[in-house]
C-alpha cells in the first residue's frame, strides 16, 4: 500500500478498525482516495472485510510504544478510535496512558493531525461527578489536544446506525415492550446524530487547517428525549404508540441489567450507555460545519437516520455491529496447536458423519448456523445456556449475526467469534460465554464418496484447574444429545437442502 506519489491522497492511520466505526471509516476514507493503514492487535480478523486487499494492516497495541511508533512511520492522519467500552479495574488509566503513547509518536513522527472520536459531556457537571466512561473520554481529548500535533476531538452523544449498540438498545426495547417501566434517564435531553455524519465528519476532519486544536459537538438537527426517540422508533418501524412509565429509583446499574435482560446488549456495555444518558447532552456549538460544510439535507434528522439504520437491518446489510469489537475480559485465545498441549489436559468431543448432500450444500448450512437459524439441536439447553451466561454478566446468545448468511473472521455468532474460514472447508468458533476455561467448536465439510461430503465437528475444551475439570464431567452426559443431535441435524438439513427443501 505503500506509495512515495505526492500527488495521492493523505496517508492515514486507523486504530479500531475492528471495531464499529473503524469498520466504516477506512473504507469511507478508501472511497475519498487516501491511502490507509490499520494498527490492529489481531490483524487476522480483518483479512475477510471487503476492503482488506486495499489497506497495508500491521500487528500492534496502542498500549506499546514500540508498536505504535512503527505504524505512525510515513503517516499524514491518523485517526484514534479505541476506548474500553466496558468498565474494568483501572480502564481509566489504560485509557489515558494510551492516549500518551499515541500523542508522543505521532509527535515524533511528524504526523500532521490526529482525530479523535469521544463523547458529548454535559455542560456545568463537574469532572468528578461523571461517569467514568465520559470522564475517560473527556480525559484522552484533553491528553491529545495537548500533545503538540492538531487535533480534531469530535464529540457526539448517540450514535444511531445499523448495528450501533445504542441503535441496538432503542430497538429492542421499542419493539419487545410495548408497555414498560423505564428508569428516570427516559426525560433526559439527547442530541443524537447519525453514524453517517459521523463518518462524514470523521473523513472530512483528514483536511482541516493545522491551526485547527479543539473539540468539536457533533449531532443531528433533533433535541428530543429518550422516551421520544422511542416513541419516533415505533411511529418509524410501523408500531403502536408505546405507554412508558418512568421510575426514579431504577438506578444506571439497574436499568442497565434490565437493558440486558430486555436487548442483545449486555449489562457490561448497557451501564456505560445508560450512565452517558443521566446528564442532558445537547451540542452548544455546531463549529465542525465551518470545516467540513453540511450538504442539503445535513446532518440528517433522527427519523432519516432510523430509516436508514432499519432499511439496512432488513436488507441484511449490516456492516459492522457494535459486537465487531471484541469484549474485555472475554477468552480471546487461539486454538493452540496440539505440541503445546503436551502434558496438559485437552478435553475434546469428535463427531463424523456421512451425509448425502455435496460439500457446497453442506458448507451453506455450516455457514448459516446461529442467530435464526439457532444450533441444530435441543434449543431449550442453547436457550438456557444463553440465559445463564447474560445472568453472570456474559454476552448470551442474543448477539445474533452480523449477515444472514456469510460469515468472516472476527464476527460475533451469538456467545461464540469467529476465530477461523476456510470457506466451503472449516469453521472454527470460539466461546464467548462464562466458562472455566477455554472453549472452541470446529465444523468441517469435506468430499466424501460418490458425490456426498463428509460432516466432521470437533468440541474442544481446556479447563481452568479444579472446577473447569469438574465443569466438563458435569456436563458431557448432555454431550450426546447437544453434539450428536447437532451433527445430525446438520447432515439432515444439507440433505434437504440438496433435495430442494427447505434448510
Amino acid at each position: 500500500m505503500e506509495s512515495n506519489d505526492d500527488s495521492a491522497g493523505p496517508r492515514c492511520l486507523v486504530t479500531g478498525a475492528t471495531g464499529y466505526i473503524g469498520g466504516r471509516l477506512v473504507p469511507g476514507l478508501l472511497e475519498a482516495g487516501h491511502r490507509v493503514r490499520c494498527l490492529a492487535r489481531s490483524p487476522e480478523k480483518l483479512r475477510d472485510h471487503p476492503w482488506a486487499g486495499e489497506v497495508d494492516v500491521v500487528k500492534g497495541d496502542v498500549t506499546d510504544a514500540e508498536s505504535v511508533g512503527a505504524a505512525m512511520r510515513g503517516i499524514d492522519i491518523a485517526y484514534y478510535l479505541v476506548h474500553a467500552l466496558t468498565a474494568g479495574p483501572g480502564f481509566e488509566k489504560t485509557d489515558s496512558e494510551a492516549a500518551r503513547i499515541f500523542g508522543e509518536q505521532a509527535k515524533a513522527a511528524g504526523v500532521r493531525r490526529i482525530v479523535y472520536l469521544g463523547g458529548l459531556t454535559p455542560a456545568g457537571v463537574p469532572v468528578g461527578e461523571l461517569s467514568p466512561h465520559l470522564r475517560s473520554r473527556a480525559e484522552v481529548g484533553r491528553i491529545l489536544l495537548g500533545s503538540g500535533v492538531p487535533t480534531t476531538a469530535l464529540r457526539a452523544a448517540v450514535i444511531i446506525g445499523s448495528g450501533s449498540a445504542s441503535f441496538e438498545m432503542l430497538r429492542y426495547l421499542t419493539e419487545r415492550l410495548p408497555v414498560m417501566v423505564t428508569p428516570s434517564w427516559v426525560s433526559t435531553r439527547i442530541q443524537p446524530i447519525a453514524v453517517r455524519d459521523v463518518l462524514r465528519y470523521l473523513v472530512g476532519s483528514a483536511h482541516m487547517p493545522a491551526d485547527v486544536n479543539r473539540t468539536f459537538d457533533i449531532g443531528g438537527p433533533d433535541v428530543m428525549t429518550y422516551r421520544d426517540m422511542m416513541q419516533k422508533y415505533a411511529q418509524v418501524a410501523g408500531l403502536r404508540h408505546r405507554l412508558i412509565l418512568p421510575v426514579p429509583m431504577l438506578s444506571p446499574g439497574l436499568s442497565s441489567h434490565w437493558v440486558g435482560l430486555v436487548t442483545p446488549v449486555p449489562a457490561s456495555i448497557a451501564r456505560p450507555l445508560a450512565e452517558s444518558l443521566r446528564y442532558e447532552v445537547v451540542c452548544h456549538e455546531h463549529d465542525i460545519a465551518e470545516h467540513v460544510p453540511d450538504g442539503p439535507g445535513q446532518p440528517f434528522s433522527f427519523a432519516t437516520a432510523l430509516s436508514l439504520a432499519l432499511q439496512r437491518v432488513r436488507e441484511a446489510r449490516v456492516t459492522t455491529r457494535w459486537s465487531s469489537a471484541s469484549t474485555p475480559g472475554i477468552p480471546s485465545d487461539p486454538l493452540p496447536t496440539d505440541p503445546e498441549w503436551a502434558g496438559g489436559s485437552l478435553y475434546t468431543d469428535v463427531r463424523e458423519l456421512d451425509v448425502n448432500a455435496s460439500p457446497e450444500a453442506l458448507w451453506r448450512v455450516v455457514e448459516g448456523i446461529g442467530g435464526d437459524n439457532g444450533w441444530y439441536s435441543f434449543p431449550l439447553a442453547w436457550a438456557v445456556r444463553g440465559w445463564l451466561d447474560r445472568l453472570i454478566g456474559g454476552v448470551g446468545l442474543r448477539r445474533g449475526r452480523r449477515d444472514a448468511q456469510r460469515l468472516r473472521v472476527g464476527d460475533s455468532l451469538d456467545f461464540w467469534r469467529v476465530e477461523e474460514l476456510q470457506p466451503g472447508r472449516l469453521l472454527r468458533l470460539r466461546a464467548e460465554m462464562r466458562l472455566p476455561g477455554l472453549a472452541w467448536l470446529e465444523m468441517y465439510a469435506e468430499k466424501g464418496e460418490d458425490g456426498r461430503s463428509r460432516y466432521r465437528q470437533r468440541a474442544v475444551f481446556h479447563p481452568a484447574g479444579l472446577l473447569g475439570h469438574a465443569y466438563w464431567w458435569s456436563v458431557s452426559p448432555f454431550h450426546a444429545v447437544v453434539f450428536g443431535g447437532m451433527a445430525r441435524n446438520i447432515a439432515r438439513a444439507a440433505a434437504r437442502g440438496a433435495a430442494g427443501g427447505p434448510l
